[in-house]
């Protein structure tokens, strides 16, 4: 299978004055257009994950994270240790990857069309035919001009999902991004991920507790499970494959 990303031995380690929390990902493959589910415990570090994924922790030394488009393969792990690193990491992060946070995220002195269009304006790949498409297929175009403040945290979530694909990234990461809407908004919110980014031949890795809602959609599913010494001050979360996607 051809993978746009992989990531191999990758791992992230936090440490205090009394303990420390080590995530390790042996083997994790994502398919162009690939939608992942992915839970866990509270506490097995299924946000730090995603920040590891998308650019937004720096990995411990010797592993290995990939990306591949038409113009080969890209090590991201290694951009972390070069001499431009932190401007090499930025520009990645905001071309190759759209975010949905659990609470929009939006910014509140833009209207919707405006923050739907900000993940363009920052990878530098305006497209307002695009923007407006994504606008009418999330059914935004009636508040299209309306405030964050003046919007439903159901269509606060929509805009939030617009703007992660308007830049057309080749990832989307959504962090718990129904647990604040209720179950009939949480299915429609998670719907219209999905069938966006598969539009956009966009790879999803979509974080939730909710299992429920995630057995209703054709994901491939993962699982953090944490496990520590005796003493309890050295943890490690291991990620694990649990099923292939669903027909």
């Amino acid at each position: 299978m051809d993978l746009s990303l992989h990531a191999e031995n990758l791992s992230v380690t936090l440490r205090d004055t009394e303990r420390s929390f080590t995530l390790v990902v042996a083997d994790l493959g994502i398919a162009p257009g690939e939608a992942i589910g992915l839970t866990g415990a509270s506490g097995t570090g299924k946000t730090l994950l995603l920040e590891l994924l998308g650019l937004l922790r720096r990995p411990d030394p010797g592993g290995r994270y990939t990306v591949a488009d038409g113009q080969g393969l890209h090590d991201l792990a290694a951009l972390w240790s070069r001499s431009d690193g932190r401007a090499r990491v930025t520009h990645a992060r905001g071309n190759l990857f759209g975010f949905v946070p659990q609470s929009g995220g939006l910014m509140p002195f833009l209207g919707v069309r405006e923050n739907v269009c900000l993940s363009q304006r920052i990878a530098g790949r305006p497209d307002a035919e695009f923007a407006d498409a994504l606008i009418d297929r999330l059914g935004l175009a009636p508040i299209a001009r309306l405030m964050p403040a003046k919007l439903s945290i159901g269509q606060r979530q929509r805009v939030s999902i617009a703007r992660a694909l308007a830049h057309k990234p080749r990832f989307v990461i959504a962090d718990e991004p129904t647990a604040a809407l209720d179950p009939e908004n949480a299915a429609e919110a998670m719907a219209l991920l999905i069938g966006a980014a598969e539009t956009a031949g966009t790879s999803v890795i979509i974080s939730s507790h909710d299992l429920s809602l995630l057995d209703r959609f054709a994901l491939t599913r993962y699982a953090l499970g944490a496990h520590g010494n005796e003493a309890g001050n050295q943890v490690t979360s291991t990620l694990s494959r649990l099923a292939e996607a669903a027909a």
